[in-house]
């Protein structure tokens, strides 16, 4: 069998103020012309196909266009939500569209409950949010490993009822342990834990997981197809692609990247204006998407005129004035950078403590009421 995997389309998402319909309608057009020109036998979406619980109209029409033209290829379509998704709007006349060869699997009830095609099984997990799903999935305890590993318990349950031979594939929206995130995922922190350990999959033939938005290979068989287009100045360096999957009947697999088609190229650089205008090395960056840092220990006068003379399709414009080490006036952002909200909150009391940080109770406090903040967001934006 032949699977097309792919993931987080994000419909409706700009990039720094920048309409990605159009890329986006592109991107839907290249999957269905692969679908076609590779015989694919079925197409694999792992959550995140839109970037918000209530999507701007223009990007629920694309979206209806992409069923349409994915049921007249007449190749059936697996989906599952994600994080970013309203599983119960996604998931909205699912039995009728069923019939037109499109699964919505956005109900964590049945996540047990595989769809058939030919003689594999397809196990949507959608995002599970454990302070929501963990009484529905029985789980023993709270947190992304308990509520996973509950609901694959009910996957190889099912499994265990069928012939020996029956191959098996798990769609999943997830963070998964030795996954490289970049800046434009929402983070899925419960507990100070977001991955959960690539074992929780263990006995299927291959995971096609989505959340994180580059491609890549956590073992053979469990792999993130990553977004198809780049959301974000940290995905610069991706290579943008879907994975083409031949899943053999004996279970060997064999997977081939189909590279996306990039709407504009991106492009970080860093230095003292003067530089950046007069360096000919960045000439190859003069049509690309442009995020400009400026290390000048005075901010230019009318920097983003002259950096937009030179690259008119800037977009982010940052000043980090090149200081000496030990310089007390050293960049906030920079001291912060890579620290998650519970270690700016733990670093916070130490700081008001004369060096005295949080005690393991007051660390439980503090981290009780982060994911209470991130469940309401999650529970205001299902309900908008």
């Amino acid at each position: 069998m032949r699977i097309l995997h792919t993931s987080d389309w994000h419909l409706g998402r700009s990039f720094h103020r920048v309409d990605l319909l159009g890329a986006q309608a592109a991107f839907l057009d290249h999957l269905v012309a692969t679908v076609r020109d590779r015989d694919v036998d079925v197409v694999l979406v792992a959550g995140d196909v839109y970037d918000r619980a209530v999507p701007p109209l223009a990007a629920v029409d694309l979206f209806d266009r992409a069923l349409h033209t994915l049921a007249d290829a007449g190749v059936p379509t697996v989906m599952i939500s994600g994080n970013h998704d309203s599983a119960r709007r996604l998931g909205v006349g699912a039995g009728l569209i069923r019939r037109a060869g499109i699964h919505l699997r956005t109900d964590p009830a049945h996540c047990g409950t595989p769809v058939m095609i030919d003689d594999v099984a397809f196990y949507g997990l959608p995002y599970l949010e454990p302070a929501l799903v963990r009484d529905e999935l029985a789980a023993p305890k709270g947190g992304h490993e308990a509520v996973l590993s509950a609901a694959m318990e009910r996957v190889r349950s099912d499994l265990a009822g069928r012939p020996a031979d029956a191959r098996s594939v798990v769609l999943a929206h997830a963070f998964v342990a030795g996954g490289e995130p970049s800046d434009s995922e929402r983070d899925i922190t419960v507990g100070g834990v977001a991955a959960v350990p690539a074992g929780v999959f263990h006995g299927v033939d291959y995971v096609a997981l989505g959340h994180l938005h580059g491609s890549q290979v956590i073992t053979e068989r469990i792999r993130y197809s990553g977004s198809p287009l780049a959301y974000s100045f940290s995905e610069a360096t991706h290579r943008k692609s879907m994975w083409l999957v031949d899943l053999a009947a004996d279970g060997d697999l064999s997977a081939e990247r189909i590279d996306c088609p990039v709407p504009r190229p991106l492009a970080r650089i860093r230095g003292r204006l003067d530089a950046l205008l007069e360096d000919p090395a960045l000439a190859r960056h003069e049509q690309a998407w442009v995020e400009a840092t400026l290390t000048d220990a005075v901010r230019p006068a009318d920097a983003m005129a002259k950096i937009a003379a030179r690259f008119p399709h800037t977009l982010s414009l940052a000043f980090d004035p090149e200081r000496a080490d030990g310089d007390s006036r050293a960049s906030y952002a920079r001291r912060l950078s890579g620290r998650s909200d519970q270690q700016i909150a733990e670093d916070f009391v130490a700081h008001v403590r004369g060096g005295s940080g949080p005690d393991d109770r007051e660390r439980t406090v503090l981290r009780g009421v982060f994911d209470a903040v991130r469940v309401d967001d999650t529970v205001r934006e299902v309900a908008r």
